[in-house]
């Protein structure tokens, strides 16, 4: 009886994490649709596959500049670089919302600029593991939503599993992803979600443990933004009655089962590679989502 009580008090905080997932999936699609209105797609043609590699470009020289900068022990580059990226992201959370409430656009993007700077703020003054995991929600449904509308059904599913090889090899093969991660932890910024295996843990004080038993599990928000590009993507670009299309509901199904046989092999102590798992899962969703509503699979 005990092993089974430490067992599931063991899987709690992978419960918890998956619930971070859904959460995120649903605001983004919240999102969507007033992002959508808006004009706030990054690209100007959503159905050009070019675009999920354009993107790949831009991963592969970013992570280039952020490994370059670690090396040089330039971290404040990095901790600057990422703090204006979240100040602008949360920026666009707020705004397509208060929009969606009846508000003016002006007034919207002046409110929404107040609230992504005070929140920023916070986040360099404070950023406990609860305040981290509130603005990774935010950021991760934004950025979801804004790629989203803006790769459609074929060019996410490519940028998808581009992305589910790139961190395969970035973490298993080259390791540079482990590296990555490493060497931003101490800027204690909202590039990942956190989920205590103990009550009285602190990000703060505590950190992350870089070897030996960990006082709590890490997920980078990657592992719930890139799925949600598909969920999203699956709602806007196939047309439906209701909250969400069935192909975006087996979307979100196959990106929860993706994370269970993930939350399988992090459970024997070892750095996995999480988009190989979420990002099949999402994939194979969406076409099972796709195959039992008759929808075709490319929208």
């Amino acid at each position: 009886m005990s092993s089974e009580k430490d067992t599931f008090k063991d899987y709690l905080p992978m419960f918890a994490m998956a619930g971070l997932i859904l959460i995120v999936q649903v605001i983004a699609l919240i999102l969507a649709s007033p992002m959508d209105e808006l004009g706030m797609q990054a690209v100007e043609n959503p159905e050009s596959t070019a675009n999920s590699f354009y993107y790949i470009g831009f991963i592969l020289a970013f992570t280039f500049l952020l490994l370059l900068a670690i090396k040089r022990n330039m971290k404040w580059v990095i901790q600057l670089t990422i703090l204006l990226a979240v100040g602008a992201t949360i920026f666009y959370g707020f705004y397509p919302i208060l929009y969606m409430l009846g508000i003016s656009e002006t007034l919207s993007s002046t409110v929404g600029i107040i609230l992504a700077a005070a929140l920023t703020i916070i986040l360099y003054k404070f950023p406990e593991w609860y305040v981290i995991d509130i603005i990774g929600i935010i950021i991760g449904a934004a950025a979801s939503a804004i790629f989203g509308i803006s790769f459609g059904i074929l060019p996410a599913i490519v940028l998808l599993s581009l992305l589910a090889v790139y961190d395969a090899i970035s973490v298993y093969k080259t390791k540079h992803m482990i590296d990555l991660a490493e060497g931003v932890m101490d800027l204690k910024l909202p590039i990942l979600f956190i989920i205590p295996k103990k009550r009285n843990y602190s990000f703060i004080k505590d950190g992350m443990k870089k070897e030996g038993e960990k006082d709590a599990f890490f997920m980078g928000l990657g592992d719930a933004v890139m799925p949600t590009v598909l969920v999203v993507s699956a709602n806007v670009f196939i047309a439906h009655t209701g909250f969400i299309s069935y192909p975006a509901l087996g979307a979100v199904i196959g990106t929860l089962a993706g994370f269970i046989g993930l939350t399988i092999f992090v459970m024997k102590g070892k750095p996995q590679a999480g988009l190989p798992f979420l990002n099949s899962g999402v994939i194979l969703g969406y076409i099972a989502g796709a195959l039992l509503s008759g929808t075709p699979i490319l929208g």
